[in-house]
């Protein structure tokens, strides 16, 4: 059975921010580099549909959900990372991608894992 201060993540929601301190907290524990990615492709038809939208111009929908969906299971799949590493709070988050092939990319996103603790009440309680 793993104490109250191994298992942080699992009784608070975790913060994710793209600067590297997050105010009105102190960093407890710098855990390391955390990441989650992902690699997707389209299928042939919508390829092909992809293919036939460009030659008109303007935004090509299906590929717009395949990256966000993309960039959303990345995510989840970092803040999964970070929670089991103890962390409550990552830091310094970014997104890549790197084309593979023709047909397939891959989104990571990364950052500092870390364990926080609030200065004073967070600013959400304070309000409710």
């Amino acid at each position: 059975m793993q104490d109250s201060s191994e298992n942080v993540a699992s009784s608070r929601s975790m913060i994710v921010t793209t600067t590297e301190n997050i105010p009105g907290t102190t960093v407890v524990r710098t855990l390391g580099h955390v990441f989650g990615l992902t690699v997707r492709s389209r299928s042939l038809g919508g390829n092909i549909a992809a293919g036939l939208k460009s030659l008109a111009g303007g935004e090509i929908r299906s590929y717009v959900k395949l990256n966000e969906d993309s960039r959303r299971q990345a995510l989840d799949r970092m803040v999964e990372n970070a929670a089991a590493m103890g962390a409550n709070a990552v830091t310094m988050m970014r997104f890549d991608s790197t084309e593979m092939g023709k047909t397939m990319s891959e989104i990571v996103a990364y950052g500092t894992a870390r364990v926080i603790e609030w200065d004073a009440t967070p600013p959400a309680a304070a309000q409710g």
